[in-house]
């Protein structure tokens, strides 16, 4: 690495917020598989969409189609593929853009190594916060079966553990709750950061 220089350009992060009118972050939705992370992430993208803020969605099957398509499920490359995300997700926000992020994302380490990524308050952790038992109710993709059978190992609830954010900027309850209160309660916090045009 000792060859590779960063080049900066006369264009930068700030130029290209001020072009789109509004402050460039990363909203980060962990929790389980079937919490319904990327349903809300998908609902608060179309809200804030509406609203003419640059969004971009990245989905944890969505991106194993391409960017990590060499990946596999063991610890090392679940690893390497949250870093790739941070990575892609990081340049996404110097472009300018609202990023949102759907990733199970098990580990606090691996959470906070991508938050040191970024700039003081440009990473909104929203905790998706699910009973285990309601998000094996849900199974929408038949995943908690198959690992209760055996079929998948180290499954996230299962047999391989989730820590829980401990300190997230955004708790919400997913349980009985409509999808709207929780969009609107994701407008009102990046709201009350500035993040939204007034």
């Amino acid at each position: 690495m000792s060859n590779i220089v960063w080049h900066s350009h006369h264009i930068d992060k700030a130029a290209r917020a001020a072009q789109k009118g509004h402050q460039p972050a990363l909203l980060w939705f962990t929790g389980l598989s079937g919490s319904g992370k990327s349903t809300l992430a998908g609902a608060l993208e179309a809200a804030l969409v509406a609203r003419g803020i640059h969004t971009y969605l990245l989905d944890g099957d969505n991106v194993r189609h391409g960017l990590c398509s060499d990946l596999g499920f063991t610890p090392s490359d679940r690893q390497e593929n949250l870093r790739r995300i941070g990575e892609v997700a990081k340049l996404m926000v110097d472009a300018g853009l609202v990023v949102l992020a759907a990733f199970v994302s098990p580990y606090r380490a691996e959470r906070q190594a991508i938050r040191e990524r970024f700039a003081e308050g440009e990473f909104i952790e929203v905790f998706v916060d699910v009973p285990l038992a309601e998000c094996e109710a849900r199974d929408p993709k038949g995943l908690y079966q198959k690992a209760r059978a055996g079929e998948i190992k180290h499954f996230t609830g299962i047999d391989d553990p989730y820590e829980a954010p401990e300190s997230a900027e955004v708790h919400l309850h997913n349980h009985g709750v409509d999808i709207n209160t929780g969009v609107e309660q994701l407008l009102a916090q990046l709201q009350a950061r500035g993040l939204l045009p007034a």
